[in-house]
């Protein structure tokens, strides 16, 4: 590969390996300092070179990665992973774990909140009496 001639902007690169789901999320997140580079913040228009190190901050995780190839278009998932290396700390993914294993469903718990229709029906008639 030739990739020390190409150029290509950081917020591309980001929304090509898929840690961003549209570009200009990718570069919103470079303006507001959550995509670093040395301990930085980069702007979108950085250039991306192999081997550069980025640490990127989005709503689900904190990223680290190692550039190993350059993408200038958006692929499959399965295609994209091969131009990075996840090198996230183990503390980092153990915490989005348990994150995930306490993760609110959504489903009312038993005997909290609203009454079902049930127990409304059982209180309407124990009133009733």
């Amino acid at each position: 590969m030739n990739d020390v001639k190409e150029k290509l902007r950081l917020d591309k690169y980001l929304w090509a390996i898929r840690i961003f789901k549209t570009r200009s999320l990718a570069s919103e997140a470079c303006d507001k300092g959550k995509v670093k580079y040395n301990g930085s913040s980069v702007k979108a228009s950085r250039n991306v070179h192999t081997d550069d190190e980025y640490e990127i901050k989005t709503e689900a995780k904190r990223w680290r990665i190692r550039v190993t190839g350059l993408l200038h278009n958006r692929v499959q998932y399965s295609e994209a992973i091969k131009y990075y290396i996840d090198i996230t700390p183990a503390e980092e993914t153990e915490r989005l774990q348990y994150q995930a294993s306490s993760f609110h469903t959504g489903k009312r718990l038993s005997k909290v909140g609203r009454p079902t229709k049930k127990e409304r029906r059982d209180i309407d008639e124990f009133l009733d009496e």
